[in-house]
């Protein structure tokens, strides 16, 4: 366990593990707790039955320190700092239990409650002392909440100065603080009323001691004392590893919230890349079908165009007209034809695209909003794990801020790297950064790919006609009019479909390489978690074998 404390940065533990190490090999440690005045030093000095004053009695508080009472062969006093000191009596009850005589929990001096706190966890009996005319102070009980709740020592109640009491009051008290106990989740509470003044007067009988050296001997002296020691180191153990465990489970919580808000990222991603994708298809679609039907007229002009008919009326109209022949007419065909295809293909075009724009601005602004609401979202109070959880929280920060200034640069959704003619990409368009890039980018894209392949079936075109002189060759030259116009075809649909899909991918990859520390984080923190649970499970069954 104490491996584990400084595995998992809590120092403060592996101190107390120390601390708990070293008592074992000590004397069954009592600790005397109550407020200032509730009569802990007189009840010290009737429980040791020396006839001496070994715990300093007077009106005002007199216990500036913490006192340890042990077993001493001969009687002296060891001051191991100001607020702590040792004294040795040859005590035969001390042979077998030490005492600690704790200054009050409502005291105003200064250490006082953080040296006790420092005893309570240490203890292996917490005699706390009550006033025996009013065992309802808040402050008492707010310090036994701290003593059972945090570190369920084993508690004993002792209503002091009865003798200042009517037995029938006394009996409402005791009654009283009974009940009190059990609704704080003590089970069978011992109470005792006694009377220091009454036993070192040696009225014995009536003092109450006589039940509690019963008390004591039945259930602690007389060898009883070592294996009660051990049963209580045992409970502080199993109560710190449950702090463990807790912190774990809380540390396991942010992990799987973590986790469920990448994989939601992943998803979302994921769904708009597909919506995109679907997108891209529909205007590929778009775009085949107003191409296929622009060619498909310009099939027929073209036939009819280089018809006998058509070619012997330009060659007479030749005759008595300059620039009435073939050569001009293919000339005039060709510009007509480039320019109702390039309009036909922009309709569709710009549709397509606003909508396509319109669904990686979604994408991204989706995802801007989900890091910002996890940002938002996270917890401030990890007690246990603080490091870790000041490192999460770290890194979500730091993953906002990142994603805020992806978003604000207008490079972040270039693509120049996917088409070649990036240098005809007007920096204009790049204006306004952020989102609103990504429509510019797309349309002037896609349109460079339209004009280069029309551009390329009409150099082809020209190319092929530029000897037409008889209609021997219209068959020849209408099969090579669709060879081209099907090679235009294939390249529009892989052109555009190819590069904006492509496109579409390089802008989720870029927002989800956003997520790289926080993945490396959830990698290692699965494995920790793993490790952790193990280590702690296989102490809490050897705590269970133990106490077996």
């Amino acid at each position: 366990m104490h491996a584990l404390a400084l595995d998992i940065g809590k120092p403060e533990m592996a101190s107390r593990l120390d601390d708990l190490r070293e008592t074992i090999k000590e004397p069954f440690l009592f600790v005397i707790c109550g407020e200032v005045k509730a009569g802990k030093s007189s009840f010290i000095n009737a429980l040791l039955g020396t006839g001496k004053e070994v715990a300093k009695v007077a009106p005002q508080p007199m216990t500036d320190t913490v006192q340890q009472i042990l077993f001493g062969e001969e009687e002296r006093t060891v001051e191991v700092n100001p607020y702590l000191k040792k004294i040795f009596l040859p005590v035969d009850i001390l042979s077998e239990i030490a005492i600690v005589d704790t200054p009050g929990t409502n005291t105003i001096v200064d250490h006082h409650q953080e040296i006790t706190e420092r005893f309570v966890p240490g203890s292996d009996l917490v005699v706390f002392v009550f006033e025996a005319k009013n065992p309802y102070r808040q402050s008492a009980w707010e310090f036994f909440d701290y003593i059972h709740g945090d570190w369920r020592r084993k508690v004993i109640f002792v209503l002091q100065q009865k003798d200042l009491m009517p037995a029938d009051d006394l009996a409402v008290n005791i009654n009283g603080v009974r009940e009190q106990a059990i609704k704080k989740g003590v089970e069978d509470p011992q109470v005792f009323a006694v009377s220091a003044l009454e036993e070192m007067q040696g009225k014995k009988e009536q003092s109450g001691f006589v039940e509690l050296f019963e008390y004591v001997r039945s259930n602690i002296t007389g060898g009883k004392a070592a294996g009660l020691k051990i049963t209580n180191s045992l409970d502080t153990a199993e109560q710190m590893l449950e702090r463990v465990d807790t912190g774990l489970t809380e540390r396991e919580e942010a992990f799987k919230a973590d986790t469920a808000f990448r994989d939601e990222v992943r998803e979302t991603l994921a769904r708009h890349e597909m919506q995109a994708n679907r997108q891209i298809e529909i205007l590929t679609e778009n775009l085949v079908s107003a191409y296929d039907r622009s060619t498909r007229e310009r099939e027929r002009e073209l036939s009819k165009g280089i018809s006998f008919p058509s070619l012997f009326g330009r060659a007479v109209a030749g005759i008595f007209s300059k620039g009435s022949g073939t050569k001009e007419w293919l000339e005039t065909f060709a510009k007509t034809m480039q320019t109702d295809l390039t309009q036909e293909l922009s309709v569709r075009l710009k549709d397509g695209v606003n909508d396509l724009a319109e669904s990686l601005q979604n994408m991204t602004q989706t995802v801007h909003l989900m890091v910002q609401q996890k940002a938002m979202q996270l917890p401030s109070d990890h007690v246990f794990f603080s490091e870790v959880a000041d490192k999460r929280a770290a890194i979500l920060i730091e993953l906002q801020e990142a994603f805020e200034r992806f978003i604000s640069k207008s490079d972040s959704f270039e693509g120049k790297e996917l088409f070649a003619d990036k240098d005809k990409l007007s920096t204009n368009l790049l204006t306004g950064g952020g989102i609103a890039v990504i429509g510019a980018v797309l349309a002037a894209v896609t349109q460079l790919a339209v004009f280069d392949i029309t551009g390329g079936v009409l150099t082809t075109l020209g190319l092929a006609f530029a000897g037409v002189s008889t209609t021997v060759k219209k068959r020849k030259l209408m099969a090579e009019y669709r060879e081209e116009v099907a090679k235009g075809r294939a390249q529009l649909k892989t052109e555009v479909e190819g590069k904006l899909t492509t496109y579409a991918t390089m802008i989720r990859e870029r927002i989800d390489a956003h997520f790289g520390q926080l993945d490396e984080h959830l990698t290692n923190e699965q494995s920790v978690l793993e490790g952790l649970k193990n280590r702690v499970g296989a102490m809490v069954s050897r705590i269970g074998a133990l106490r077996g």
